[in-house]
């Protein structure tokens, strides 16, 4: 007798859902991979075909974001966390300082690792009010070695909707709206995004950095902290998260396939749209975030009322809805509109919003 699954619809905000198919071929990858007889998992990183797989995934980086030879990109351990040393230890230099956009817990994170290297200006901060929007009209120093900012905030759900002008290399975190939306990474110095959001499982995390901006710090360098060794180790200096990688390839070609960046804008927006519209529309719910700076990977909501929490909770279980809960920092429901995550889902969820107000309002 064959078990039928129930569709559960999962807003976890990571790591986050992928898509159904990469999930299937990553499956297989564990038993049989490239018609090896081997598993994917007991297989020499070294091989030819683990080295296509690492080539593979290098290069459609470089695709999506549309950047060419000037660009290495490489993949690493130790999640995005290990990026808020990496990126001062690499490009801060020891008489200069860093400036740092503050729009929540990550990048405060990554502040309190820079100040650890170096000379750090915070030159404008959302901490004022809890977060909940994106600083504007604040000017980057245009004698620090760089700027960085954090595109998405998991936690609050904020997000830049623009990039700043930066007189100085950008550097950016876009670890949760990581290909969700066009940019000009050519406007980029670096980019670093953890995987297990919109790209791959957890265990990885891409970097692509433009080479102009190395080797201008004269500290002594330890090898696996190095940006230089990882590019000329073409992200093998040591044996890379095998696995994670496989499954980042797989899923940067399926957005490729599917019509990269630009086709899945459309479809993030459109999830974007009809869930801000029935927070907005209905009485028993209320964003957390300026409107102009609502992200599109993280829409955090309150309950109108307290108590509605617990009766809401009960219904998001009829309706097979996971992954909602808010950051305990700020509560309430956070729905993470990742990628993968279908339209129907999003439906769904509207569906089980619109029942409570029925029954509560």
């Amino acid at each position: 007798m064959i078990q039928t699954l129930t569709k559960i619809h999962n807003f976890s905000a990571g790591p986050g859902i992928l898509p159904p198919e990469v999930l299937k071929q990553a499956s297989e990858a564990c038993i049989n991979f490239d018609n090896m007889n081997l598993s994917l998992l007991e297989i020499s990183h070294r091989s030819k075909n683990y080295v296509a797989v690492m080539d593979e995934a290098r290069q459609l980086v470089k695709d999506l974001f549309e950047v060419g030879d000037d660009y290495e990109v490489f993949y690493l351990g130790g999640g995005a966390s290990l990026q808020f040393a990496m990126v001062p230890y690499n490009l801060l230099t020891e008489t200069g300082f860093a400036a740092y956009l503050n729009t929540g817990v990550w990048a405060s994170k990554a502040i309190k690792e820079a100040k650890i290297l170096g000379n750090v200006k915070v030159i404008a901060s959302s901490e004022d009010k809890k977060f909940s929007y994106i600083p504007k009209g604040y000017e980057i120093p245009s004698d620090a070695d760089y700027f960085h900012c954090t595109s998405n905030n998991t936690i609050y759900g904020t997000q830049m909707k623009a990039f700043p002008k930066s007189p100085v290399p950008l550097v950016c975190d876009m670890s949760s709206d990581l290909f969700s939306r066009r940019i000009n990474a050519k406007e980029f110095a670096l980019i670093y995004a953890g995987a297990q959001k919109n790209m791959g499982p957890a265990g990885s995390t891409m970097v692509m950095v433009r080479k102009d901006v190395l080797g201008k710090t004269t500290r002594k360098m330890l090898s696996m902290l190095d940006y230089q060794v990882h590019i000329k180790g073409e992200s093998m200096y040591n044996t890379p998260p095998v696995f994670p990688v496989y499954v980042s390839m797989l899923t940067l070609r399926w957005l490729k396939q599917h019509g990269g960046v630009d086709w899945i804008e459309k479809v993030n927006q459109k999830k974007a749209d009809t869930l801000y519209n029935e927070i907005d529309r209905n009485s028993c719910f209320i964003g957390t975030v300026a409107k102009e700076d609502r992200s599109n990977m993280n829409v955090c909501f309150l309950p109108t009322k307290p108590e509605y929490e617990a009766e809401f909770d009960k219904i998001t279980k009829q309706y097979n809805l996971s992954g909602l809960k808010g950051h305990r920092d700020v509560g309430g429901y956070r729905a993470s509109l990742y990628n993968a995550l279908p339209q129907e889902s999003v439906d769904v969820l509207i569906d089980a919003m619109k029942e409570f107000e029925k029954k509560f309002a």
